[in-house]
């Protein structure tokens, strides 16, 4: 499967998921407000049909007083009596009930107000009627009710109650279509939504079966390529190990046939500066001949140094002074020389897994560099340090190019502090060498560990191997080697190191 095949799929795969996302989300919330929806529909539904229950009451209890007291008119028995006044006392909480019940519509509250008024007409009247009967005067109790029977109160509040069961029916036929829709459009906007939910799990399910099929035929393909790959590695390995091998017995034959000339360079060098004297004294004797000074002396070979003036004084400084440039760019060959030949020692030397105490082998090496750090007025702290099983000679190496080089780059003027500390992580010990030196440029951070490259100014004798060979060191002994600094403000180098290394690590080899 090609790259943009594989973008196209992970994006494919992407938007499918942001649309089941969507989805869900959508068909949630629109459930959840038509659900709401519904619920208070259905709210408004019953809310109607408690108000109609209440009219009923109303009603009911006032006919039920009436019947009472008619009832007890006649007979004069207590139980009618009891009856009575339990439908008078039930009336005027039943009408308040009522009254909060419609307070949310203008045209029930007008008609709660109606009935009312009537009902405390009629409930006076009730009490009158007591009041005779309990007198003792049933004529004028009966021509009471005769009176009540005639006038309007009950005409009254009959049509007010069936003007609100009108209004009620209006409102619970329109509240009860609200509720029914809402219903509907809920159920439609559920199965809607299921059939997407089931539509975008059909193409999930596509998905993941070709993507199950694309992973067996990239496994399938991963096995063919398992067979041979032992095999490529060992050859790569193998063709790896013979072109290092080459480079190292290449950079031996070259700094051999260069140390070569450079011999006859330095004896040639040496015999010019031996046969300076004679020469300058020949011109000098010339000189004098020419200006018909005295005569030379006889031996030509005096070690005197003749006098000589004006051109021929500034050509034996010249000569003097190009034999010294010479000199010092052969000495500092040779010394190229030396380092690359040792680095190719170096490069060839078996390394040797040991358990090193990294105490007692930095003590040793703080040892050897006492007299150094004491010249420079500088400390060297040791930490503690953890021990781990690695190449004795190339700890030795890396620890003392670097304790060296601390105390090689103090500042002037400044007491120096060098401190080794160590500590172990998930396997690995990791060692800090830190001071208060001069401190290198962050942009020469990678510069200092190339071969034959110097940072800051080249005050001190080197010739830039030194960290280079340290950080292959590190290298081949599995780790990895840092540096922070800035200038002026002391260096910190850290070493990573496995604390168990072994000599046959693939990253040795």
């Amino acid at each position: 499967m090609t790259s943009d095949a594989k973008r196209r799929r992970a994006l494919g795969q992407i938007l499918l998921l942001a649309a089941g996302l969507l989805v869900l989300v959508a068909i949630s919330a629109g459930s959840v407000l038509l659900v709401n929806k519904a619920r208070q529909d259905s709210a408004w539904v019953v809310h109607t049909v408690e108000v109609e229950n209440q009219i009923n009451a109303v009603l009911l209890e006032l006919r039920r007083a009436e019947s009472a007291a008619r009832a007890y008119l006649l007979t004069r028995w207590p139980e009618f009596l009891t009856d009575h006044e339990q439908a008078v006392a039930n009336v005027v909480p039943y009408a308040d009930k009522l009254a909060q019940l419609t307070v949310d519509n203008p045209l029930q509250v007008e008609n709660v107000k109606k009935m009312r008024a009537a009902i405390d007409i009629r409930l006076d009247q009730f009490r009158r009627e007591m009041d005779f009967i309990k007198r003792d005067e049933p004529a004028s109790a009966a021509a009471l009710v005769r009176e009540a029977a005639a006038g309007n109160t009950n005409a009254i509040i009959r049509d007010v109650t069936d003007k609100m069961h009108a209004e009620e029916e209006r409102l619970f036929d329109l509240r009860t279509a609200n509720a029914d829709r809402s219903q509907i459009l809920a159920s439609s906007v559920t199965i809607a939504g299921s059939c997407i939910v089931i539509a975008l799990g059909a193409i999930a399910a596509f998905q993941v079966r070709r993507s199950l099929r694309v992973r067996d035929e990239a496994e399938t393909k991963l096995r063919d390529l398992n067979v041979t790959l032992e095999t490529s590695v060992q050859e790569r390995t193998a063709d790896l190990r013979e072109a290092n091998d080459e480079i190292q017995r290449f950079a031996y034959i070259v700094s051999h046939d260069l140390r070569s000339p450079l011999v006859n360079i330095m004896g040639f060098t040496s015999e010019l500066e031996e046969l300076r004297g004679d020469i300058f004294k020949r011109i000098a004797a010339l000189s004098q001949s020419a200006s018909e000074a005295a005569a030379l002396p006889e031996n030509a070979t005096d070690s005197a140094e003749p006098a000589l003036e004006g051109a021929d004084k500034q050509l034996s400084d010249d000569f003097s002074e190009a034999l010294g440039f010479i000199k010092s760019s052969i000495a500092k060959m040779d010394r190229l020389i030396t380092a690359i030949l040792n680095l190719t020692r170096e490069g060839r030397r078996e390394f040797s897994p040991d358990r090193i105490n990294t105490r007692e082998l930095i003590e040793g090496i703080a040892a050897t560099v006492a007299h150094q750090a004491a010249e420079a007025n500088a400390q060297i702290r040791i930490e503690p340090l953890p021990d781990i099983t690695s190449d004795r000679l190339a700890l030795e190496q890396i620890f003392s190019n670097l304790i060296d080089n601390a105390l090689k780059y103090l500042r002037d003027g400044v007491p120096g502090d060098i401190a080794i500390r160590g500590r172990t992580k998930l396997g690995f010990a990791i060692f800090e060498i830190s001071d208060n030196g001069r401190g290198i440029d962050p942009k020469d951070h990678q510069r200092i560990f190339e071969l034959f490259r110097r940072a800051g100014t080249q005050d001190k004798p080197g010739q830039g191997i030194g960290l280079a060979h340290v950080r292959a060191l590190v290298r081949r002994l599995g780790g990895t080697m840092s540096v922070a600094s800035e200038l002026h403000k002391g260096s910190t180098f850290t070493i990573t190191l496995p604390v168990n290394w072994a000599a046959n690590r693939k990253a040795d080899a």
